[in-house]
């Protein structure tokens, strides 16, 4: 089968920052959170895959296709919704379909108009007259209806209310039912992930952490808890993040190395949030 999304060595430099040589898979049918901290490469990654940036080295390949060979098909069959619309905001919504429509060679327009309806948008309002999300849902309605096969969203649901974002996980899910659509969408919201996503690639600053399955990244780790006095040096050199008090220390243990826990200590499953708090303690560690 082949992947919805490659990456392969992909390295970007700029002043101050490095992607440096990410690699990751989506299979085909699948939905993959795309996380880390503000800063961390999303975007970027994101900008490399539509061909928006120049990359230094590496490889990608979207549904098949190099994404530089194959860049007119790649963006036939790709969706991209950023966090800021890029709709012009004197447009009103009914504008909206006639000034897009003829860069898509598979429009559908019942598609569109279906969408426009589930969402409640306003055919006479202006674009700049929308609120976020609002916005958000328009761009949604674009995106999904010119059947591309893979949609990269780009923290769609920062700013949010609950509702809104509830009805844009549902969509995701519906999206990929048919097994031959994917989704690959940044995130910061955690909760997000553990709803809907079914491979997660966590990255930090410029380097990815992990990639694999959103159960196998939980089972990876143990959240470790002591008294600094159980605290031994081979423990201690093997965790991530770790943090030492007065009474107690914690840090994210790999699960392979569970042996050095003694009965005295406190060894949960991580959660998400927990995962990307201690990588990004452990890389304040060693700035």
């Amino acid at each position: 089968m082949t992947n919805a999304l490659e990456i392969k060595g992909l390295t970007k430099r700029f002043p101050g920052f490095k992607l440096n040589s990410i690699s990751l898979e989506l299979p085909t049918g699948y939905i993959m959170g795309f996380c880390g901290q503000n800063g961390a490469g999303k975007t970027t990654t994101i900008r490399l895959i539509m061909n928006m940036t120049k990359r230094d080295a590496g490889t990608i390949t979207v549904l098949g296709l190099d994404n530089l060979e194959d860049e007119l098909t790649v963006k036939q069959e790709v969706a991209v919704v950023f966090d800021d619309t890029t709709l012009i905001d004197v447009w009103r919504v009914r504008d909206v379909e006639g000034a897009i429509k003829p860069f898509y060679r598979e429009w559908d327009h019942d598609a569109y108009q279906r969408y426009l309806r589930r969402f409640e948008l306003p055919p006479e309002r202006k674009i700049a007259e929308l609120s976020r999300g609002m916005k958000l849902k328009l761009s949604m309605a674009v995106a999904l209806s010119h059947n591309a096969r893979l949609l990269i969203l780009d923290e769609p649901t920062s700013g949010l209310d609950p509702v809104a974002r509830d009805e844009l996980l549902e969509i995701l899910s519906e999206y990929i039912e048919d097994g031959t659509r994917s989704v690959f969408f940044s995130t910061h919201i955690t909760s997000d992930l553990a709803r809907v996503a079914d491979y997660i690639a966590v990255i930090q600053k410029g380097h990815i952490f992990y990639c694999g399955t959103k159960d196998g990244l939980m089972d990876a780790f143990i959240l470790a808890r002591g008294k600094p006095e159980d605290l031994t040096e081979t423990l201690r050199d093997s965790m991530f993040g770790l943090t030492i008090g007065k009474m107690d220390f914690s840090g994210l243990l790999p699960a392979g190395q569970s042996n050095l826990l003694t009965p005295q200590m406190v060894a949960d499953q991580p959660n998400i949030d927990d995962i990307l708090v201690y990588i990004a303690r452990e890389d304040r560690h060693h700035e």
